[in-house]
């Protein structure tokens, strides 16, 4: 048997992969176009690995897909291919449309006719398994209980916008055609191989080079934190045992201002790597201005995932963060490749300082 990951190049695939192979022997086929943040040294340590295919290509592309899925014939297919990043979908929304929308649409479409002329027990076997994110309920008052599986879907990003309606096309074609769909919908991740243009990585990596470490507004926006490879065993449970056409929340029980997050990480680099001057990365911090439309809470209510699937974190934040700026200390080679060209100057493009 194989599995079809989309997207696998990316931070959380990157993770799924890696953790997936390391617990199990079935082969696993990357489809992936990378764009920015899709970075085949993510998984540089399957280079010559016999479970493991990478293909170059679109989710989009239907003739593409329809013969991968044929030469392949994977049980299933986990799609994590998105554009991802709230601040450039507000600078450039169309490729979070074509990607996030149409793509998931054409993707939808390969797999149906794949599904379509499988046996009976493998039709019956099969999965597709859309993965998703919080950021599609809208945002929360302090007061707010957080976020369950049953709430509205209230979108205020054009990112958001896009992965709310890849979700509503998916349970459609699971509620209109039949096909055996899954949707997780997780809280904010954290951990290696993150993309330094997401808060966590670019404060690490911002702290160790002497820059400001930019917070937006006044820091007070509360996100739900959730360490990756507990989000990546999650998609496991629920690929293996998840009903059919339901959708499971993932999060980490960890809610947390982005300036708390931002002093913790701080803290922790005072501890692992000083500054040679004696000072606290914290005297980095530098207060930009808010993002427009910028949600002030998400929080994720996992109750159904351990209900009904036995499935709980492992990390707290506490743990789960010491881990991930270990990480960032330990992959230097990994940091500089990976910081080079477009993403430095995007950066500067869009994190400059109120004053400036």
């Amino acid at each position: 048997m194989t599995i079809l990951v989309t997207g696998a190049a990316g931070f959380i695939g990157a993770n799924f992969v890696l953790d997936w192979l390391e617990q199990s022997n079935e082969p696993v086929v990357n489809l992936d176009l990378l764009t920015y943040a899709g970075n085949l040294e993510n998984l540089k340590e399957l280079e010559g690995d016999p479970r493991y295919q990478f293909v170059f290509g679109n989710i989009g592309d239907r003739n593409l897909v329809a013969n991968l899925l044929a030469d392949t014939k994977p049980r299933a297919v986990i799609n994590f291919a998105a554009e991802s990043h709230v601040d450039r979908s507000i600078h450039g929304p169309g490729d979070f449309i074509q990607t996030n929308i149409v793509g998931t649409f054409n993707l939808l479409e390969s797999v149906r006719g794949y599904w379509n002329d499988l046996p009976e027990a493998e039709k019956a076997a099969f999965r597709f398994l859309h993965v998703s994110t919080d950021e599609v309920y809208g945002s929360l008052t302090k007061e707010d209980p957080p976020f369950s599986e049953t709430n509205q879907y209230e979108p205020n990003s054009p990112y958001s916008a896009s992965k709310a309606a890849s979700d509503h096309l998916v349970r459609a074609w699971h509620h209109t055609y039949g096909l055996p769909v899954l949707t997780t919908n997780c809280s904010n991740n954290y951990g290696p191989y993150h993309f330094p243009e997401k808060l966590i990585p670019l404060c690490i990596l911002n702290a160790l080079n002497g820059k400001p470490l930019p917070i937006y507004g006044d820091g007070q926006q509360i996100r739900d934190w959730l360490y990756v490879k507990d989000h990546c065993s999650a998609i496991r449970r629920v690929l293996e045992a998840g009903k059919l056409g339901e959708t499971y929340n993932v999060g980490g029980w960890n809610e947390k201002a982005n300036l708390d997050v931002v002093n913790t990480l701080c803290a922790i680099l005072d501890e692992l790597k000083p500054r040679a001057d004696g000072q606290s990365y914290a005297t980095q911090i530098t207060f930009v201005q808010d993002r427009p439309g910028h949600d002030r809470r998400y929080a994720i209510d996992a109750r159904k995932l351990e209900k009904e699937l036995g499935w709980k974190p492992q990390e707290t934040f506490e743990t789960g963060i010491r881990k991930t700026v270990q990480w960032y200390l330990d992959h230097q080679e990994w940091v500089d490749h990976v910081t080079s060209g477009e993403y430095r100057s995007w950066v500067e493009a869009h994190y400059a300082t109120e004053d400036a």
